[in-house]
Formats: C-alpha cells, structure tokens, sequence
C-alpha cells in the first residue's frame, strides 16, 4: 500500500518530481504519482485529499509552480504532513513557487524544500515515516554514511590529482 502521494500539477514538473519517485524507491516506500491540478479539476483535486488518508497515504508530496496553490490545498483538506516542492518557472526563476508555498498561513503549515528539491522531500518524507519504522530509520543512517563516504572519496581524489586535474574531469 502506498505511503506517499506525490502530486504535481502538470506533466512538465515529472522531471522534478521524479527526483523523489526514485529516492523513495531507493528506501523501499511505497507511493503513488499523480498529476492532478487544484485549478483545473478541484473536485478530483479534493475528492483525492479527502480520501488520502484512509486509502494509507501518510505523507503527501506536492510539487507546484507559478501560483503554487497545490500543496496549500493539499495541506488545507489532508490531516497529515504535506512537503511542498517550488517548481522552477520560466518567468521568476521558482522564487515565485517558494513564497506561495511557504507564506501559508497560521494553522496550515507545509513543509517547504528549495527550488526543485524533490529528492529532498522525499528523504524529509521518509525522515517523517521513520519515527515509527526502525528498518526505515537504519536504512536513512546508511543513506547518510554512503554521503559521508561520497565527499570522503573526493577529498582523497582531489589531494591526489590536484585541483586543476580535478576540475577537468568534472
């Protein structure tokens, strides 16, 4: 059963929004992907937010740009935790995105990550379930030690070959 719904409200945010499938997957939890728009279809938008829950959905991602009202929404009708995910935009660059997200008002908080920072989302979305999941929570600490070990490498290999043979294998 799915434990994360991740939302977007168009097509062209599944680049983005993708990030946080594959994270997800990475840790075992289970999701579901939808494309759904609070403007253009509210009924589908609030029949999805109303029956979250009971269908199992525990944390709910919710990618958006421009206006950004999806996560608001979601987080206005779902009882449970809402991440909003600012999609970059053409025209202000996702700054638009961010404020609309996170300039929520008292009572309805959405919890908010950096322009286009679906897989961050979903390692918060995982943090959130863990509480209650000890396999989750060891499998978030491997996840942090293979970080560790990333930079550790790259350090190494950058003392190695020196910066200037660094930067042109990047």
């Amino acid at each position: 059963m799915a434990k994360v719904g991740i939302l977007m409200g168009s097509d062209s945010d599944l680049p983005v929004m993708g990030k946080a499938a594959k994270m997800l997957e990475d840790f075992g939890i289970d999701y579901e992907m939808k494309v759904i728009s609070a403007h253009r279809e509210p009924d589908i938008f609030v029949d999805y937010a109303k029956t979250a829950q009971e269908r199992g959905i525990e944390v709910i991602i919710a990618g958006a740009g421009g206006a950004a009202h999806l996560p608001g929404m979601c987080a206005a009708i779902f009882p449970l935790p809402v991440i909003g995910v600012p999609i970059h935009t053409k025209s202000l660059g996702g700054v638009d995105s961010l404020y609309s997200i996170v300039q929520m008002p008292s009572g309805i908080p959405v919890a908010t990550v950096a322009i286009d920072g679906a897989a961050n989302a979903a390692i918060l979305a995982a943090k959130m379930l863990s509480i209650s999941d000890k396999e989750l929570r060891q499998k978030l600490a491997e996840y942090k030690e293979s970080l560790k070990k990333q930079v550790a490498a790259k350090d190494e290999k950058l003392g190695e070959i020196g910066y200037e043979a660094y930067l042109k294998q990047m």
